[in-house]
């Protein structure tokens, strides 16, 4: 076949995915895109899980067809292509694109987006989704339709401009062609042809009944802004991603605050104002329970910020993670808050739990990175973290905002109590001052490195923590198996003695979190106990208390600023995100796409 490559085209539909799939080793015959057969008649790249794939293998494998992959994602183009077989067979010669995915998705079950390419429709592509996100993004419109305009039907070049169309599924990859994207809703279909856009609405009742195939009706939809730069996007002057992000704290924590606090004048006290909030303020503080939910690094911010959200609110507070929430089907009721935290607010099992609390009736808040994300979407209120563009896979400047906002949240919730003003004002002074404490802990960069030498052939690596700062033992032990791949455990100290004090030895490097707090005493007498039974102690703690925590030299310490109890773990973190960093870089890995794990957990 002669190909010339300085031929040029006025139209062109392609497809690509720039991961393997979830079923299945990495390999050629796993990654996408996945075929219909030898003929590659349909095409199509994937994001998601099909739960219902083996039943329809099985269903294909008996109309004739073969599987080459160990992917879920095959039985998609074979499916497409025994549904147009099936509508040519009937004669029905005039089956659209659109039509034959629309028929695709009445069979599918589970989370996905997905992007379809057939040479029966040459320089068409169709894209739908369920669950996982999807965007269009549009360059090169004419002046009068840009902006919120409704987007139906539009032409290739109606300025003499040639027009291109994007399909992604995060807008960091779109931000460089264009700003102008519309999110794609559940259940809608998207059909690119001829330079024109149509969105088609799935409906599961339509074309059940009967052998045609269903004539959907087409939606109007606005067009809307990425606040993003590419700036953002870039590594400026860092080698990685995530040094980057680590290092861009004081900047991120500022961004994060600004215009939500307030100082007040002579007569009037400090306060925090949480526009997305206003409206609903009233209905949090009445009600009965206030339980967070959230998966990994959101979960461990969550668990960090309940003390302070307990002390303020005088509310119960629980902290769930979204898929045991879900699983066991756990109690949500009217008079509950249900606060969903999630840096790209389309993470699969905590949309699950939200649809489960909205089922339930609960007031039901969003805390993401990402706006016009699904849980921005589907919640009744929520708040925006406003941490800038997160790249690495390990979320190190979204885990710390998050806990600013939660903090943020309980003043907003107890600021109707005059007893506790004082408590909150000394918090609001913490937060104002908290990004130049971060940057002072960032001084430690070069004392990790050291750390992470000593440790880079060590297998496994335990962090103890307690109060405030159980959250932080949990999320330094998670970054450290994260990206550098080492097993490490993050303990509640008071269980110390109920089993992991067994693991003790002088081999073992463990991590002991000791910053002033009421936890202070106690994890002053774990220090000890460990130096008992010749642990390998490194220990941190606040500044000018080296000497309390490690009489005579015996372990080493880091010592970190002093800050307002409830907000240390945002402090305490940072040497421990180093740590990992380094650890990573020394032992060779990839830091900003750990092996097996995605940045956007949009599969159960």
């Amino acid at each position: 076949m002669e190909l010339s490559l300085e031929e040029p085209f006025s139209v062109h539909a392609g497809i690509a995915h720039t991961r393997w799939a979830t079923h299945g080793e990495p390999s050629p015959k796993n990654s996408h895109p996945q075929s219909s057969g030898a003929g590659n008649e349909f095409l199509v790249v994937h994001n998601g899980v099909i739960t219902n794939y083996e039943v329809l293998k099985q269903t294909l494998i008996r109309h004739g067809f073969n599987f080459e992959s160990d992917t879920d994602t095959e039985v998609i183009p074979k499916l497409a292509k025994y549904v147009f077989d099936k509508a040519n067979e009937e004669g029905d010669q005039t089956v659209t694109f659109s039509e034959v995915v629309l028929e695709v998705m009445r069979h599918l079950e589970g989370a996905y987006a997905l992007i379809f390419k057939s040479r029966y429709y040459p320089n068409e592509l169709v894209a739908c989704k369920r669950g996982s996100p999807l965007l269009l993004g549009v360059k090169e419109f004419s002046e009068d339709i840009s902006g919120g305009a409704s987007f139906l039907d539009l032409k290739i070049s109606e300025n003499g401009y040639p027009k291109e169309l994007f399909l992604s599924s995060d807008a960091s990859a779109l931000v460089e062609h264009t700003k102008k994207v519309l999110v794609i809703e559940d259940g809608e279909v998207v059909h690119l042809k001829d330079g024109g856009v149509s969105i088609l609405k799935f409906e599961s009742d339509k074309g059940k009944h009967g052998s045609a195939l269903s004539r959907p009706s087409s939606v109007q939809r606005a067009l809307s802004f990425l606040e993003m730069e590419v700036e953002q996007i870039n590594k400026g002057h860092y080698e990685h991603y995530m040094q980057k992000e680590i290092h861009e704290q004081p900047e991120s924590l500022t961004t994060t605050m600004r215009g939500r606090l307030k100082h007040g004048g002579s007569c009037k006290g400090k306060t925090v104002l949480l526009g997305g909030l206003k409206d609903y303020i009233k209905t949090i503080r009445r009600s009965r329970r206030i339980v967070f939910i959230g998966c990994g690094t959101s979960y461990n911010a969550a668990l960090a910020a309940r003390p302070i959200v307990e002390e303020l609110s005088g509310i119960p507070v629980t902290v769930e993670i979204a898929s045991d929430l879900v699983d066991r089907q756990g109690p949500i009721y009217r008079e509950d808050t249900a606060v969903f935290v999630s840096q790209s607010g389309e993470t699969a099992d905590t949309l699950l739990a939200l649809e489960y609390a909205l089922e339930n009736g609960a007031l039901c808040v969003g805390i993401t990175n990402t706006v016009g994300s699904a849980i921005a979407r589907n919640t009744h209120c929520g708040i925006h973290i406003n941490a800038g563009c997160e790249i690495g896979v390990a979320s190190t400047k979204a885990y710390t905002s998050q806990i600013v906002v939660m903090a943020m949240l309980a003043l907003a919730i107890g600021d109707d109590a005059i007893s506790g003003q004082g408590r909150r004002d000394a918090i609001i002074d913490g937060l104002f001052d908290l990004p130049n404490k971060v940057r002072e802990v960032l001084k430690l960069d070069q004392e990790m490195k050291d750390l992470a030498e000593l440790l880079i052939a060590e297998q496994s690596l335990l962090v103890f923590g307690r109060g405030y700062n159980f959250a932080t033992a949990l999320e330094g032990a998670l970054k450290v198996k994260e990206v550098s791949l080492m097993h490490s455990e993050g303990i509640l100290a008071g269980e110390m003695k109920h089993g992991p004090l067994a693991l003790v030895d002088e081999n073992l490097p463990i991590i002991v979190i000791a910053t002033r707090d009421a936890c202070f005493s106690k994890q002053q007498s774990v220090i000890q106990q460990l130096h008992a039974r010749k642990g390998r102690l490194i220990v941190l703690c606040s500044q000018g208390d080296a000497a309390s925590v490690c009489p005579g030299g015996s372990c080493r310490v880091i010592e970190v600023p002093q800050v307002e109890d409830c907000l240390q773990p945002v402090v305490n973190i940072i040497p421990l995100q180093l740590l990992a960093y380094h650890l990573t870089v020394l032992r060779g890995y990839n830091v900003d796409q750990p092996r097996n794990l995605a940045k956007s957990v949009t599969t159960q």
